[in-house]
């Protein structure tokens, strides 16, 4: 019995048997990432093979955006609007933190680029501080960043 606890606790710590959407839905800090994921029909895409890497603004990231604009691109009606946006914190492939810190910047999903910035210890993905990186999931990898960025 402890042995399977003991590799269960292992793989959970790992992400390896958990996708991106699993992964985030469990932290508790990406409840709002994990409804916008819903609200634009991008869960099956996400739980795709990938790999992606995946700039996740934490739900302070979002409370950052202007008072309405979470409501706003949950709108049906804004599903083009709210599935760039998301895109936009796409990469493909799994670029783990230690190749993002050489690149200056990286082509996403939505087909714009995010700029890529190290300044001493903080690496900025456009105006976005990444505050935690390497989250590891079966089809990817997670950078967590404290701001929502947008698409020009």
């Amino acid at each position: 019995m402890l042995g399977f606890a003991l590799t269960n606790a292992h793989a959970a710590h790992h992400g390896m048997k958990k996708d991106i959407v699993d992964v985030a839905a469990e932290n508790g800090s990406f409840t709002t990432l994990v409804a916008a994921v819903q609200a634009a029909g991008l869960v099956d895409t996400l739980k795709g093979d990938g790999p992606f890497t995946v700039f996740a603004p934490t739900d302070e990231a979002f409370a950052k955006l202007p008072e309405g604009t979470v409501e706003m691109l949950l709108e049906p009606e804004n599903k083009d609007k709210l599935v760039a946006v998301l895109t936009y914190h796409v990469v493909a492939g799994k670029v783990m933190a230690a190749d993002v810190v050489t690149l200056d910047s990286a082509t996403t999903v939505q087909g714009q680029d995010v700029s890529i910035m190290v300044d001493g210890d903080k690496v900025m993905v456009d105006n976005a501080q990444v505050i935690a990186t390497d989250v590891k999931a079966k089809n990817g990898v997670i950078h967590v960043i404290d701001s929502v960025i947008l698409p020009k």
